[in-house]
């Protein structure tokens, strides 16, 4: 895509800059001043600055909190320098960095959906920020993140009714002595600026101010778009002893959505397919909308040296006005009428186009959470006990949407012909879920001798969740009552080594029928889940970490079962869905120029027992039995300054239906990048150079569903990006 002549320029003139950067790359580097130290602590995490890529510590909470060499659970950390280094603007380029980590249904343009350990997440309850649930339905910005923390699988203690392969949680940046402003292109011409300006006001009030501008061409043809984002963190030193943390942020975004490929006649690969065709493009589609505000705060207060009291509440309010001119299935092609399955394309490669509006689609969560944190000893036995109670409130308000075919195309055509948009209005907004999740949890962690710890709790989830018709009508009540334990033995011959087993048991919320199947529109009731994990992790030394993780998750299996119903199929939960994993993991600083993050994903995912032998004794669908992710930053010893970035992903073939019978094939990607720090005016000025994909190689990066739909997404072709950052 060319450039503009405005965003050219752009372009130029961050380029402009380049010679006076290089006449003082001899001036000395001045450190930066450090941020301000404050008893604000136990519950922040700002990473290890000195190391980059490594973290020390973990905000969440589920086994304690505190360091990630002592938890029983495999903890990835995302640093703040990572996230500089490698530029990601959404959760799909987010969920590179680990191995663990895929897409699932993360169209261009619209919010996205990851998988952890094959098992996609539920975007009601399985993302945070500072350890509070907020809305998934939103895209998520970094520029005030100063580390995204992924917690794999044993989530029941720390989220209750949350999907089995974990959550992931945002830490935002705190209070500190910044002033900086970020300016970028892209090689498709997009603009983009951020600033993060902060300070300490008084030597016990600090503010932290982040706000960014983004100007997206996409390299999707049709599909350029906008995001704006504020926000605002506040901390208070109200005493020695008490501390109020405040943190909100403000996001809009405009974009069309993407619609996926689907299979041709449910068994064939699409020949040639364009990774910047907008399939089913009208002129009349408007971009997808999305508002979004996330609040939060939290009170700490030290009782005792050995005792301490936490609360905190959070809110998070995501509207999204739907509207894409989608292209699905096949129901009124003449090329189906000879038995195709009408929710997958043609076999010549026709699909239907749908206008789809859902205007103020709008989700809220708001959480509270009160907890006791202590130790004491009984004898020679050391206990550090963790008391809490919690309130999660979810509601979804929809208007009656507009879902109306207006003509079929064919994915040989770079523009569909033009069909003129439904005449028909979306109906008034009505409640169609309420939703309270209200727990008690308590966990006891036993240190006995010195090598050996003992975990031990529980969480008692009560759920009382009503789900409405679009007229308001109640069409579901569900009401259930469940203790999820959680426990874990921690041996420590070392300070250098942890080995660790874990068990946890969770709940899941139950999948919606298909509307092609004969019980359209059912929610199944919420599935119990259990997980053994057992690793190790090693320190050899305080800036590498080194660690393994063997796991299992069983959850029942929830899929289109074929019948002989008039529809085909019926939804239902038969067998098991069993993933069976090895996980390998580094972070941190191998030689004194040479720092990377390494990730490998091993996992045998399986249905079994379900009743439908097809669906049995292979991959599950979208789920690859290997993948890799290899991160690089090396600084030249003989020019410091310049840092050369790189990057390996791979994955294996991913099967595309339950049966098994067609797949992706595998693929390897490889990135590539230069940082290069320098001073101007006394100031560090950073530039940094990324090229995604550098030899541009297509590949499926994503055969997950929707709604029990099927969908393939091409990944990105070749991108460049370049920003500057100057710390002024």
């Amino acid at each position: 895509m060319a450039m503009t002549p405005a965003r050219t320029t752009l372009f130029l003139a961050l380029l402009a800059a380049l010679p006076a950067v290089h006449a003082q790359d001899e001036a000395a580097a001045k450190p930066r001043k450090s941020a301000k130290t404050t008893t604000l602590a136990p519950v922040e995490v700002h990473g290890a600055s000195a190391n980059g890529y490594r973290a020390n510590r973990s905000q969440l909470g589920s086994f304690g909190g505190g360091s990630l060499h002592d938890a029983p659970a495999a903890v990835t950390v995302i640093t703040r320098d990572q996230l500089d280094d490698r530029q990601p603007r959404t959760l799909s380029e987010l969920a590179r960095s680990d191995a663990s980590l895929g897409d699932n249904y993360a169209p261009v343009g619209y919010y996205q959906d990851v998988a952890i350990r094959g098992f996609t997440l539920d975007l009601a309850t399985s993302l945070r920020e500072n350890d509070l649930t907020i809305t998934g339905e939103q895209p998520l910005s970094l520029e005030n993140k100063q580390q995204v923390e992924v917690l794999k699988g044993m989530a029941g203690l720390e989220a209750g009714i949350v999907a089995p392969g974990g959550l992931i949680n945002y830490v935002t940046k705190r209070p500190a002595d910044v002033r900086a402003v970020t300016l970028g292109t892209d090689s498709h011409g997009s603009q983009y600026g951020a600033v993060d300006l902060g300070g300490w006001l008084t030597p016990h009030f600090g503010l932290r101010f982040n706000a960014a501008h983004e100007g997206i061409d996409s390299y999707v043809q049709h599909a350029d778009g906008r995001r704006n984002f504020y926000a605002l963190a506040a901390d208070w030193i109200i005493s020695p002893r008490a501390t109020l943390e405040l943190d909100g942020d403000y996001t809009t975004s405009a974009q069309r959505s993407v619609s996926g490929y689907q299979l041709l006649g449910g068994t064939q690969l699409p020949p040639h397919p364009s990774r910047t065709r907008m399939l089913g493009f009208e002129p009349w589609q408007k971009p997808v909308a999305i508002q979004a505000a996330n609040l939060s705060a939290r009170f700490n207060y030290q009782l005792s040296d050995d005792w301490r009291a936490r609360v905190a509440v959070g809110h998070s309010r995501s509207v999204i006005n739907d509207n894409v001119a989608y292209a699905y299935g096949c129901f009124y092609s003449p090329a189906c009428a000879g038995g195709s399955p009408g929710n997958f394309f043609a076999p010549n490669g026709d699909y239907d186009v749908y206008d789809y509006r859902s205007p103020d689609d709008t989700r809220r969560n708001d959480e509270a959470r009160a907890t006791l944190e202590g130790s004491f000893d009984t004898g020679v036995v050391r206990h550090d006990v963790t008391l809490g109670v919690s309130a999660f409130r979810r509601t979804v308000d929809q208007r009656q949407d507009v879902y109306d075919y207006v003509g079929t195309a064919n994915i040989a055509e770079v523009d569909p012909p033009y069909f003129a948009p439904s005449p028909n209005q979306p109906g008034p907004s009505a409640r169609r879920l309420t939703s309270w999740q209200r727990a008690l949890f308590a966990l006891d962690r036993v240190h006995v001798g010195e090598h050996w710890e003992l975990l031990a709790g529980g969480r008692f989830v009560r759920l009382d969740e009503r789900a409405y018709d679009s007229s308001g009508a109640p069409e579901r009540d569900t009401r259930l009552s469940k203790l999820l334990p959680q426990a874990a033995v921690l041996w420590q011959p070392t300070a250098q080594w942890t080995g660790y087993v874990s068990y946890s048991e969770g709940l899941s919320l139950g999948g919606e029928a298909p509307y092609w199947t004969s019980n359209d529109g059912e929610i199944l009731p919420p599935v119990h889940t259990r997980q053994v994990e057992a690793g190790v992790k090693f320190d050899p030394s305080d800036a590498l970490s080194l660690g393994a993780a063997l796991f299992r998750i069983r959850q029942p299996y929830q899929f289109a079962q074929p019948d002989s119903s008039p529809a085909g199929f019926t939804f239902v939960q038969s067998g098991q869905q069993v993933h069976t994993g090895l996980e390998l993991n580094a972070a941190g600083r191998l030689s004194e120029h040479l720092r990377l993050t390494a990730s490998t994903a091993y996992i045998h995912a399986r249905a079994e027992n379900t009743g439908t032998p097809a669906y049995e004794g292979h991959q599950i669908t979208n789920v690859p039995r290997l993948r890799t992710a290899v991160y690089a930053d090396y600084q030249l010893p003989f020019l410091p300054q310049l840092g050369l970035l790189g990057g390996w992903r791979y994955s294996a073939s991913k099967t595309a239906t339950p049966d098994g019978r067609v797949s992706v094939p595998a693929y390897h990607v490889f990135d590539a990048g230069l940082r290069y720090t320098a001073q101007w005016h006394g100031h560090a000025l950073t530039w940094r150079l990324n090229v995604d994909n550098v030899f541009n190689r297509f590949y499926w990066r994503d055969t997950g569903s929707s709604y029990g739909d099927s969908f393939l997404f091409p990944g990105a072709p070749r991108l460049t990006r370049l920003t500057v950052t100057y710390a002024f």
